[in-house]
């Protein structure tokens, strides 16, 4: 297991696009028939008929996750410095050195500050980071700086579990190999017991899954 932890140093800039140009699929789809050719397959042989066009259409949508929308916050007044984390989000995305899937576990805690974050906007803005070519390391840390920008301070912490096709499939293959990644702003890098709940509350939650 490898884990990297890091404390934002800035300003939130996270609204960091994810491709822009207008995906033209008949143009994928030719791209993958020719892919078939040189990788020695025909692709008008029964099984692969129509695989072109389902890839390009798997792509478009891939490419173009619904937009991390602004998150609903709710007035809540008396909360007296609790911890939230919310957990058990599981997301797809694409290693962009080998363009091979990695699934990312992920995992956010914050101290609420006179409102709370909608839950469901957690799991809507781990697919909108997720829905691009990636590394875990980077998905981390754009989670995290949106979520300062929507709850307005920088007490917030996530943590993020990965399992690589580029590791597990290729090269080494080590199948049980995981990647943690862990990003802690404001009073989680400063307070050691709130970082310490943190974290243990997470890894329970990955035992548990």
């Amino acid at each position: 297991m490898r884990t990297s932890i890091a404390s934002p140093a800035a300003a939130p800039t996270a609204a960091v696009a994810g491709p822009a140009a207008v995906i033209d699929t008949g143009r994928v789809a030719g791209l993958i028939h020719q892919l078939l050719v040189e990788l020695g397959e025909n692709p008008a042989r029964e099984g692969l008929t129509g695989t072109p066009d389902r890839v390009a259409a798997w792509w478009k949508a891939f490419l173009s996750p619904d937009g991390a929308e602004t998150a609903t916050c709710f007035t809540e007044s008396q909360l007296g410095g609790q911890l939230v984390i919310v957990g058990g989000m599981s997301v797809w995305s694409l290693c962009e050195h080998h363009m091979l899937p990695m699934n990312l576990q992920v995992t956010a805690g914050y101290v609420p500050d006179g409102e709370v974050v909608g839950l469901s906007k957690f799991g809507r803005i781990a697919q909108h980071f997720a829905g691009r070519l990636q590394v875990q390391e980077r998905f981390t840390r754009q989670v995290a700086e949106y979520l300062n920008g929507v709850i307005g301070h920088e007490n917030i912490a996530v943590a993020v579990r990965g399992v690589h096709l580029c590791m597990s499939m290729r090269g080494v293959r080590m199948e049980e190999a995981r990647t943690t990644t862990v990003h802690s702003g404001g009073r989680f890098g400063t307070d050691p017991v709130l970082s310490q709940q943190f974290l243990t509350l997470t890894t329970g939650l990955w035992g548990a899954s």
